[in-house]
């Protein structure tokens, strides 16, 4: 069997398109077309069903890929492996949240860039982020939520806190943190929120959470990260939830309070997303797995 159909057949099943799959082989539509009909005749038996967005496959072809997409990543890694030593002067186009990667994700790999990767970062949500991996575009992706279909894989990074969070000045308004325990959400209705976008993700999210109830604000501020979120909060714009790695040195230094401390805070999960097999890739194998091995700490 040649090896080469293969590799498009596993490509094709995990991309679910016959133009997304192209891309990702570096061969145009046609020739991916041309070479899973091939495979087809050979086998007998059809591997995919075209339908009007993509290709779903057929029993047998999800039974062939099962058995053969492990050997042939394994190949891959094979193949790859002698790019082990070059593996420095590669170039790593990591994507995510913007701040999440300033602030933890670069940092960690500072090591690996002093070696001579180069880094390229890209920022976006994460359905832009899970998008821009199956095109191509981006190699390695830290989001917060996990991706559907087969063509993308995920590994659980770390969890992160999540904290409301005010000036000094709001909490004492309030009556401090045990007031806003006692009295609840009641407190807290009608203050302006600061967030990044208008629908109130985080705030929203927190909410749920502690109150099982939907936040009614005053007001709010629509700003473009959340570093700007922890930037107006301080100045006393409105109140705002943050990720607790963001905002600790502000809580240390008493720029901003915590207004309350759940029982059982608020986590939210990042994940480390990769298209599937591309781990043999040295470079990228190695950003990973030192992206991993410093979450252990974060």
């Amino acid at each position: 069997m040649d090896l080469t159909l293969l590799r498009t057949f596993v490509t094709v099943h995990r991309a679910g398109s016959f133009t997304r799959a192209a891309a990702l082989l570096g061969l145009s539509q046609p020739a991916v077309t041309g070479q899973i009909r091939t495979l087809e005749r050979r086998l007998g038996h059809p591997l995919f069903l075209r339908k009007a967005r993509g290709v779903v496959p057929t029993t047998l072809g999800d039974e062939l890929a099962h058995k053969v997409a492990p050997h042939v990543d394994a190949l891959q890694e094979i193949t790859e492996a002698g790019l082990d030593e070059q593996w420095p002067h590669r170039t790593l186009h990591l994507a995510g949240p913007p701040e999440f990667t300033a602030l933890r994700a670069l940092p960690a790999l500072a090591p690996l860039i002093v070696q001579g990767l180069t880094v390229r970062t890209a920022h976006g949500m994460a359905e832009e982020l899970f998008e821009g991996l199956a095109d191509g575009h981006h190699e390695l992706a830290i989001t917060t939520s996990r991706p559907r279909g087969r063509l993308l894989t995920a590994t659980p990074l770390c969890d992160e806190e999540h904290v409301l969070v005010g000036a000094p000045r709001y909490a004492a308004r309030l009556g401090g943190a045990a007031v806003v325990r006692d009295k609840g959400v009641a407190v807290l209705e009608h203050l302006p929120v600061v967030e990044v976008h208008e629908s109130l993700p985080f705030v929203t999210r927190y909410w749920t959470a502690v109150f099982d109830a939907k936040p009614v604000a005053a007001g709010t501020v629509i700003v473009p990260d959340l570093r700007a979120v922890l930037s107006c909060v301080a100045a006393g714009a409105g109140i705002g939830v943050l990720p607790r790695y963001l905002c600790a040195e502000a809580l240390d230094t008493g720029e901003v309070v915590a207004l309350l401390s759940p029982p059982v805070p608020p986590l939210r999960t990042y994940f480390l997303v990769v298209r599937a097999g591309t781990l043999a890739l040295p470079h990228l194998a190695r950003a990973h797995e030192w992206l991993l091995r410093a979450a252990v700490s974060w």
